[in-house]
């Protein structure tokens, strides 16, 4: 047992900064529990080790950053997200950012957001719905973030056939709150995985796949800051996302259309998904709403 070493770390755990004196304190204490309880060999940590330097060194850079694959592939980055976005029963809830967020290009509501060979390859979709707050008020002016990957499951900063800010969009909700936009119909697609995260999900037997989703991040004065996800229902990893970030509120039905509609100048067959958005105040709290 390691009761007088662990005792001796946490001795020397003495900053200025309280909380961060909590958190290195409970990470030390739960570290050397795992030991304790899995009892590595000197190989076994010592691989773990070189996991973890493959990880920074090999796979972080500009585009990527793996730290955050494997937090999103644990469950460990949806565990953050759910401790720290509680609200009202009717707010919209979060989802986690994933690896791909980058920044997007102002864009007119209707636009086109699909600028890509995908465009003649993919089923023609238009998203539309409200920004609400919790009483259901639409909230004009909200910046919406848009981002998705193609029909074949790739961002453009994994894609060279992809120009930057393909797929993306800044946009800013009308006097009702409203928003669309046209694309194309997203896909599921696997995670990377010719990376670390990839490797230790082929090792534990866990298949890569997330389900076809589109990713928002909404802002809106008054309100606390969302970040979520639209995922399409009948996808068959909605019950296995691999990054365990699928809630039930978030799955929307993409309604096909055979007629062509002027309403979102579509002169062809398409699909329709509605997603309305709910933001909580930002000075709500569990107390208050009691």
């Amino acid at each position: 047992m390691t009761e007088p070493l662990l005792a001796q770390v946490l001795r020397t755990v003495d900053g200025k900064d309280d909380r961060l004196n909590e958190i290195v304190t409970s990470l030390i204490t739960h570290l050397h529990a795992f030991v304790d309880e899995v009892r590595p060999t000197e190989e076994e940590w010592l691989a773990g080790l070189d996991f973890l330097v493959e990880t920074g060194q090999e796979w972080c850079g500009e585009h990527r950053n793996e730290f955050i694959l494997l937090s999103d592939m644990l469950g460990l980055t949806t565990a953050v997200d759910d401790v720290n976005h509680h609200g009202p029963a009717n707010m919209t809830p979060s989802s986690v950012e994933g690896p791909f967020h980058s920044p997007a290009p102002t864009r007119e509501l209707g636009a086109w957001i699909s600028f890509g060979p995908e465009r003649d390859r993919g089923v023609p979709t238009v998203v539309h719905g409200r920004v609400l707050d919790c009483d259901g008020t639409p909230l004009p002016g909200a910046v919406i973030d848009l981002w998705q990957a193609n029909d074949t499951g790739l961002y453009d900063s994994q894609d060279e056939s992809q120009e930057s800010g393909n797929l993306r969009a800044l946009l800013t909700t009308d006097e009702n709150g409203g928003y669309w936009f046209r694309t194309i119909r997203p896909s599921s697609y696997p995670v990377p995985t010719d990376g670390t995260a990839g490797r230790l999900l082929k090792a534990i037997g866990r298949h890569p796949m997330r389900p076809a989703h589109l990713h928002v991040r909404v802002e809106a004065p008054g309100h606390r800051p969302l970040t979520t996800h639209v995922f399409l229902d009948e996808d068959p990893y909605l019950d296995s996302d691999a990054a365990f970030a699928v809630k039930p509120e978030l799955v929307c039905h993409p309604v096909h259309r055979e007629v062509a509609d002027d309403r979102w100048e579509l002169d062809t067959p398409y699909e329709e998904i509605e997603f309305d958005i709910r933001l909580a105040p930002t000075n709500w709290t569990e107390e208050n709403a009691k």
